[in-house]
């Protein structure tokens, strides 16, 4: 059985006028979900909720899948339910796209990343990402990134081509090379991760890792108020912390909207 405390914060950040990212904390479903939209004039906020909606409503309607039902994607045996649950939930975003575009040509060019956890009642966390918004976990204080950025930058550092700083530094940094974005059906990667009692997952997008050091990052999470006492339940600390690494986006200039959720469980 998986006991889950959760907590979500949004900001837009300090240099843009509005907020283009989207989230899901459903606890119930064990799906938590952050979406970072694209395209300006608020087309990329309309990205961003499209996604989280489909995304929330899939997940809640096959909450008692099995392999007998239909899908409406050819499921992959190789994966687990729950990773097939994700993968057709992003699709179908992507085709609920489409289907916005196609009905509102003002928004041609919108899109948005995504990062999913579908906690699964065995003890593993399933993890379905698309673009840079990304996926930590924090286990036994330090801390590691699941994901892997579909982005341009990210890739050449894969490749050897660039260092980190380089990209750090580098115009295209912002360029991602995966999006659902209403075209062809996209390559959604997924994880499957064993999880364990006090384990931290925290989903950002990337007006927070872009501009915050991991190292940062893990000092805040590690911060007291990860260790409530009798008086300072779970999700309010929990709640302070993102708080703290939305602060610490900002203090570091703010460039771009910042969401951060956080959920830690326990395995009993």
């Amino acid at each position: 059985m998986v006991q889950v405390s959760s907590a979500a914060v949004t900001h837009p950040g300090l240099r843009r006028e509005g907020n283009e990212d989207a989230f899901r904390a459903r606890p119930d479903l064990g799906l938590f979900i952050v979406a970072d939209g694209m395209g300006g004039h608020e087309a990329g906020e309309v990205a961003s909720g499209l996604t989280v909606t489909m995304v929330e409503s899939f997940i809640s309607d096959t909450r008692d899948a099995d392999l007998n039902q239909t899908w409406p994607f050819p499921y992959e045996v190789a994966r687990s339910l729950e990773a097939n649950r994700l993968i057709a939930a992003f699709r179908l975003a992507n085709r609920r796209v489409a289907s916005a575009i196609s009905a509102d040509p003002a928004l041609k060019g919108m899109a948005t990343t995504a990062a999913a956890i579908l906690l699964g009642p065995e003890g593993h966390l399933h993890v379905a990402h698309v673009g840079d918004s990304r996926v930590y976990l924090l286990r036994h204080s330090r801390l590691t990134q699941i994901t892997n950025d579909h982005s341009w930058v990210s890739e050449q550092v894969r490749a050897g081509v660039l260092t980190d700083s380089d990209a750090q530094r580098h115009p295209w940094r912002n360029v991602v090379t995966r999006a659902i974005s209403g075209g062809d059906d996209p390559e959604v990667e997924v994880a499957d991760v064993a999880i364990e009692t006090g384990d931290l997952i925290m989903i950002c997008s990337d007006g927070l890792s872009s501009v915050v050091p991991l190292e940062a990052i893990e000092a805040i999470l590690n911060s007291r108020t990860l260790d409530p006492g009798p008086s300072d339940p779970a999700p309010l600390a929990l709640e302070a912390t993102a708080s703290a690494l939305i602060d610490a986006a900002n203090a570091s200039g703010g460039p771009d909207n910042i969401t951060v959720v956080l959920v830690r469980v326990d395995v009993r």
